[in-house]
This record gives C-alpha cells, structure tokens and sequence, in this order.
C-alpha cells in the first residue's frame, strides 16, 4: 500500500470586506498540488488579486483573474514552469480585456494578480499589480514583487527621494499596470528561486499592506502559525480603520518534496545540440592544431610553413571557441522568459527580487504597540456599554508581559496576538448579539 501524497507545504487564507466597503473585490486561490505527478509538472498554486471598477466590475475582474490564471496554467502543454505561468496571466489578461469590451458597465474594469507556484525546481512568480508576495527566512521578510504603483515607478527613476516633499505628496493609491483595462499587459517574473525548510511565503491585497506596516508583517508572521498568522493580520487591518479589503495567503515550505527532488530545468534538445557541435568543433579544431605542430617538427618543413599552420589551427580554435559561447548566451537570453520559443511568448520583465528586506522585532515596542489596540478596544467597550468577558483576554496579556520580561519575545508576540484575535471575537459576537435584537424589536 502506497504512502498518502504529502504535498509538503501548510497553507491558510483569508479575505474580509473591511470597515468601510459593501463589497469585497479581491479574490483568491490555493491550490496544493494533489498528487506526485501534478506536483512534478505544475507544483503548488497561490493566486491574490486586487480588482478596481464600478459596480461589480472589480469584483468580476479578479475573480476573473484566479479563475482564469489557474484554469490558462494547468492546462497548458508548455513544459516550463515559467513560460506557462506567463501565458496564463497573459491569457487571462486577453479574456478580462474582452469582457469589459463587451459590456459598457465593465468598461476598464481591472484587477491586480500576484501569483506563486512552489515547483521542484524553486518559487516562481508573476505579478502584475501592487498587491505583494513576500518570503519570510530566518527572521528577515524579503518583497519578491515590484510594485506597479506612481510611488514605486517615480522612487525607481531615482528622479525624487522618498522622504522629499514630493515623495510624500504622490498619492499612494495610483496603479501603474493591471489586468484588463488594455489589450497587452507588461507581466514580472520573479525566479526561479530555492526554496528552503520553513520558508514562509505571504500574498496580500494593498488592504494588509497599507494598514499593517512591513516589520509587523515580519514579526507576526516570525512568530505565529499561519491561521493564527492571518487572522490577526486581518483584524489589526480593520482595527486601524479597515479602508480597503484586505486578502492574505501564507504557504509554509516543509519536510516533503519542495526539499526532496530539487533539480535545475532540464535543457532543451536545442541547448544540448549546441553544447555538442561546439565541444566537437573545439576538440576537432585542438586535435588537428596538435598533430599539425607534431608534423612539422618531424618532417622538419620549413618554419614559415610551421608558424603560418599554427597561428591558422589557432585561429579556427577562437572562432569555434566564440561561436560556441556566443550561441549559448543567446540560448540562455531567449529561455527565462521564452522570448523565441513556445508559440512567440511575450516578454517577461522583473526577475530583480528581492526588492525590499525587514527584519522580524518581536520586542517591547511592538508588544505595547499591540497591546495598545486591545485597550483603546476596552475603552471603546466600556463606553458603548458593550458585555465583553475581559478575563481569557486579561490572562493572555499578562502572560505575554511575562514572557516578554523573561526575554521570550516571540511567545510575547503570539499571546497578545491571541488577546487580540479574542477581543475581535467577542466584538463580532456582540454586534451580532445587537443586530438580533434590533431586528426582534422591529
């Protein structure tokens, strides 16, 4: 009896609304390889996109999006991981386009599309978009996408400073590149790049990003499990106003086959012709050249003859020698983003990650910072008259003030994680308690 498919990475998710929208426009997928041979061919699936448009249209575009990108990349013959992710999010492109051609209410709809898959050969990515994909390794939280949004592009011309006046001033909002509202799409990809035991991957909406700052990101995911992980991401998103809808992914690399059956891309029957021909020219071309010089020195020709045969011998071995390399670089040029190959695919960009790196902190500061948010909820509480049970969330925050002073920030940082996931709970239930009872009063 055959073992049971361990696909080797723990996965958890979650999407929310927010505070302040009625709809919720991001989508998502996580799609886990299921077996041995879907895992050698296509790995791990994580999709997050972010749609933008009026009435539904941003909701239809990136459902749109993880629909079609999954869809387009299972089942496509191209053999390289790479290439046929980048069909797929341009595909899925081409099909978002023509739907918002189709119907004026979804004119220019829209949507960002940060996707992973985890394969034998490493991480690879394609990102259109300002929503992320971030790594976590051994403490340090590394951004693995550009983001396509007017702060990162001005940054990036190395024409206005961050901390300028300007720099403040553009507006933080504004995307520079998405799927959909054109009939081209310029996409990145990233890797690919090894993986390692406890990698921790992360795909987030701009809902995280741009309420939950980069080290917290860090320290939270450096210290908690991934349910707990995104779920107290989620709800830090919305205490802080929850603008936006927030959507996070995280993929934990463990023991199994990401660690098991790492290889390099296998090289295409091109590339071995060529590496072939040019290893023969090069030994043909040295052999000849030696027997000549033997030849010579024996019959004793004339030494003109003898240097004018060598320097030619010498000659045709640099010329074979640069045609060989010349033709290898140009292969290798032509392969990472299929240029030449499989049907004409378009031009990949990016491949420059990481762009960003954070260090995890899980010290005093972002404790009291945490624990901030529970008591300004208690006060909040004790002024809307709110029945909340303070003594579980009570008993978690002085163990992790303990924890903390006994030098253990980690299990500090999970236990107020905790308090707060638990303050959120009892809140949700209290305004469902509320709703209930407006609703029997009516």
């Amino acid at each position: 009896m055959s073992e049971p498919w361990k696909p080797g990475v723990i996965c958890a998710a979650r999407t929310d609304v927010g505070m302040r929208r009625t709809n919720n426009q991001d989508s998502h997928s996580v799609i886990p390889a299921k077996s041995p041979e879907r895992f050698q061919t296509r790995g791990h699936l994580f999709i997050v996109a972010d749609g933008m448009g009026a009435h539904a249209a941003g909701e239809l575009a990136s459902s749109m999006a993880a629909e079609l990108i999954a869809m387009n990349y299972f089942r496509t013959s191209i053999p390289d991981a790479k290439d046929s992710l980048h069909v797929a999010v341009n595909e899925a492109n081409a099909e978002i386009y023509q739907r918002g051609q189709q119907n004026p209410e979804f004119h220019n709809m829209g949507t960002t599309a940060s996707t992973l898959a985890l394969l034998p050969i490493g991480g690879v990515i394609a990102h259109v978009g300002d929503s992320r994909v971030y790594r976590l390794r051994r403490g340090i939280l590394e951004q693995m996408t550009f983001d396509h949004s007017l702060v990162w592009e001005v940054q990036a011309s190395g024409q206005v400073h961050p901390d300028s006046a300007l720099g403040q001033a553009l507006p933080k909002n504004v995307i520079t590149r998405s799927l959909g509202p054109n009939a081209e799409v310029q996409i990145d990809i990233e890797g690919p790049f090894e993986v390692e035991l406890g990698d921790k991957f992360l795909l987030c909406s701009d809902g995280l990003s741009g309420q939950v700052d980069d080290v917290e990101i860090a320290t939270l995911l450096d210290c908690l499990p991934e349910e707990l992980a995104v779920e107290v991401m989620v709800d830090l998103a919305n205490l802080r106003g929850g603008p936006d809808n927030t959507t996070i992914v995280v993929a934990t690399v463990t023991e199994g086959p990401l660690l098991d059956q790492k290889r390099l891309p296998p090289k295409t029957a091109k590339e071995d012709s060529l590496a072939f021909w040019g290893i023969s020219i090069s030994l043909v071309v040295a052999a000849v050249s030696a027997i000549a010089s033997v030849a010579f020195f024996l019959m004793k020709f004339n030494d003109g003859a003898m240097v004018l045969t060598l320097l030619i011998a010498l000659v045709a071995g640099v010329v074979a020698a640069t045609f060989y390399s010349n033709t290898k670089q140009q292969t290798r040029r032509r392969r990472p983003n299929g240029g030449h190959e499989n049907g004409g695919i378009p031009k990949a960009y990016g491949g420059k990650a990481p762009y960003r790196r954070y260090v995890s902190k899980p010290d005093q500061t972002l404790f009291d910072r945490l624990g901030k948010t529970v008591d300004e909820l208690r006060e909040a509480a004790k002024l809307k008259n709110w029945m909340m049970d303070w003594k579980q969330i009570d008993s978690l925050q002085h163990q992790g003030a303990a924890a903390m002073q006994s030098g253990d920030g980690k299990s500090a940082i999970h236990l107020q994680a905790k308090a707060i996931v638990e303050t959120m709970h009892q809140l949700r239930e209290q305004h469902n308690r509320s709703a209930d009872e407006t609703a029997i009063d009516q």
